[in-house]
């Protein structure tokens, strides 16, 4: 058994109780994957990162749901920063992050927390049918050709046409399967639409969004950032979006309000990146006592 410091931070709010929560363990980067997935679950988070130093970044982030870990994620990175930054471990404005999905560079601008994802990737085109069962909607509601979209996480884009539709969304765990089967994926978890409105939550935002997941995550997150990237990718490359910038708004229906300034890198032809913006506040902080192999 061995102490690591931690730090639980809300992403993409500068307040308490608001965006979505990660716990950052500082040190644990040389954890088993085993021992990281039993301690998100303790956490009831839907994410973690654990930190180490690295030979080619910075820093080196490990990111991990409850079933398995992943490349990348957005608001475990703003936490990861956020909370680094906090503890006096960085400095300057610049820096960069050793991912799985590659090198993560990160401007700080005041409070907030810019990170440029990766080029976007555009995968598979999933039945609008398909999608629609797997969220409980009527096809109609569905307002532009689904489509799997990474910008270093992959998720089914899914565009509808309002608040209504957008709250109404149920997530079906067998038409899940389905979809991920159709996308070329194994785990249902690996091709969970992110739903997206092309009107805030808010009159400052110019989207709202929602992530319904799949067990063993908690059934919703309550903000997504690299669903948001792969979003505003999707939104430019279809024409949906007329801004260079712009407000991206999740998780207020859950009660917990987050929001994140997205922005093109090159044009909507051959974007070489998609930066994502946010704060981040630190809630608490401590020790936790973590083995070497999980029970």
């Amino acid at each position: 058994m061995s102490w690591f410091e931690f730090d639980w931070v809300d992403a993409f709010t500068n307040s308490a109780f608001g965006g979505n929560g990660c716990a950052v363990v500082h040190g644990g980067a040389g954890l088993s994957a085993e021992v990281c997935m039993a301690y998100v679950r303790e956490t009831s988070l839907v994410e973690c990162t654990f930190t180490g130093p690295s030979d080619v970044a910075d820093i080196r982030v490990r990111y991990f749901l409850a079933s398995r870990e992943i490349p990348f994620a957005g608001h475990p990175t703003i936490a990861t920063v956020a909370a680094t930054r906090s503890r006096g471990m960085i400095s300057g404005d610049n820096l960069t992050l050793e991912t799985g999905a590659g090198i993560v560079s990160i401007g700080l601008q005041g409070e907030q927390i810019e990170m440029t994802q990766v080029a976007p990737q555009f995968g598979a085109h999933v039945p609008a049918d398909l999608v629609a069962k797997a969220i409980s909607l009527p096809q109609e509601a569905i307002i532009s050709p689904p489509r799997m979209v990474s910008t270093g996480l992959p998720f089914c884009i899914t565009v509808l046409r309002d608040h209504d539709a957008l709250r109404a969304a149920r997530l079906s765990e067998d038409a899940l399967r389905k979809v991920a089967a159709t996308a070329g994926y194994s785990g249902s978890d690996m091709a969970e639409p992110f739903l997206v409105t092309l009107k805030g939550a808010t009159d400052a935002g110019d989207t709202f969004s929602r992530l319904l997941m799949a067990p063993p995550s908690p059934p919703e997150d309550p903000f997504t950032g690299s669903a948001t990237g792969a979003m505003a990718a999707y939104l430019w490359k279809y024409g949906l979006m007329t801004k260079d910038s712009f407000v991206a708004e999740q998780g207020h229906d859950m009660g917990r309000p987050g929001q994140a300034v997205v922005t093109r890198v090159g044009p909507t032809d051959a974007m070489t990146g998609i930066k994502v913006a946010g704060q981040g506040h630190i809630l608490m902080r401590g020790q936790v006592d973590l083995p070497e192999t999980a029970q």
